[in-house]
């Protein structure tokens, strides 16, 4: 899908002229609110936002202030796997 927003135009000269730059970061803000509203999971923000790893999105969200929920059946879960490998 394609979307287009009008932004006037000293508006957008003072968000930066480069058209692509302000689209990802129209993308970025979009993506960023519709994952902390629960719209998106992290899968499909990764994919959406185009990051080849896990690790690279958790960075990108870490940089932002966005948290994931971690509960402690995760951390069993976790434990259970990392015992499973020998680690």
């Amino acid at each position: 899908m394609n979307l287009t927003v009008r932004i006037p135009d000293d508006l957008a000269e003072r968000m930066g002229t480069d058209s692509d730059a302000l689209a990802r970061r129209a993308l970025e803000g979009l993506a960023v609110e519709e994952f902390r509203a629960r719209r998106l999971t992290q899968p499909e923000l990764r994919r959406l936002l185009g990051f080849g790893t896990r690790t690279a999105l958790d960075a990108y969200l870490k940089e932002r202030g966005v948290y994931t929920d971690y509960h402690y059946a995760d951390l069993m879960q976790d434990l259970r796997d990392l015992n499973r490998l020998g680690l």
